[in-house]
């Protein structure tokens, strides 16, 4: 008897499913926006609005945003630039983010692989952030994100071969101390299930990554908000291919995630 309870809640779940879908897709008229944007090759939102406003005439921007993630979630849309979509995946040719590793990173690689070789690191520099800027930072960070029950003993095993290294920093480190360092080495947490990749045998962010990350700690990466976070994002998404929905599953670890979803909106 229970297995028969069991088996009809699974078909009444299945059937909500299918049903929902049924009335997602109705309101997203896929047919009908395939017909209109067929022989176009780029699709403003101004075009989605007004492709919309046919069918409610008083349609708001928000339901109007919903539904392109949607349809970009379900590969009817591919956003080929800023505000700018195409209905062929083809369209998009923007290459794959792959930072440069220089010597020191991958000197600090190598210390933490021999003296850490069972903990898992993540190593990057904002300068790899100017490429999406205006106005330059003279001053850039090594940031070292590490497993948290780790970070004191590297921070321990660092200090003790140089002096510009900080752990955790609080926002008055930042000031006082950070702020008028070369390039110093800042001792972060990893976050668990974070999106890393290998360059020449250093474990280093991905763009999806480095994206959420300024966002998510405005004071540590306080150089790179505001206007300048806009446009920071606005030229990663132009320049390479970003893999919007692992950015969204980082950022949902960092809760962050309907912030993150409104601004690469």
């Amino acid at each position: 008897m229970a297995f028969y309870v069991y088996y009809c809640q699974i078909i009444v779940f299945h059937y909500i499913c299918i049903k929902n879908k049924i009335i997602a897709n109705k309101s997203l008229h896929i047919n009908k926006l395939k017909d209109e944007f067929s022989d176009q090759q780029k699709i403003s939102i101004k075009d989605l609005i007004n492709f919309y406003k046919q069918f409610e005439e008083q349609i708001k921007r928000s339901t109007v945003d919903w539904r392109i993630y949607k349809l970009n979630q379900e590969g009817i849309l591919h956003r080929t630039s800023r505000g700018i979509y195409s209905l062929s995946a083809k369209e998009k040719e923007a290459k794959e983010y792959n930072p440069e590793i220089n010597r020191s990173l991958k000197n600090l690689s190598g210390i933490l692989q021999n003296k850490f070789p069972y903990i898992n690191i993540c190593l990057w520099s904002t300068k790899w952030l100017n490429e999406f800027m205006l106005h330059q930072p003279g001053r850039f960070y090594t940031i070292l994100e590490v497993e948290k029950d780790a970070m004191e003993s590297v921070f321990y095993e660092l200090t003790a071969q140089r002096k510009d290294v900080f752990l955790d920093p609080s926002k008055e480190i930042m000031n006082n101390y950070v702020i008028s360092t070369k390039e110093p080495i800042i001792i972060t947490r990893l976050i668990t299930e974070a999106p890393t990749s290998k360059v020449k045998n250093v474990v280093t962010t991905t763009l999806e990554k480095m994206l959420v990350d300024i966002y998510s700690e405005p004071e540590l990466y306080a150089t790179y908000q505001g206007a300048e976070l806009k446009r920071i994002y606005q030229s990663a998404f132009e320049k390479y291919q970003v893999i919007e929905s692992k950015m969204l599953r980082y950022a949902s670890r960092r809760t962050k995630k309907e912030e993150i979803q409104k601004l690469i909106q």
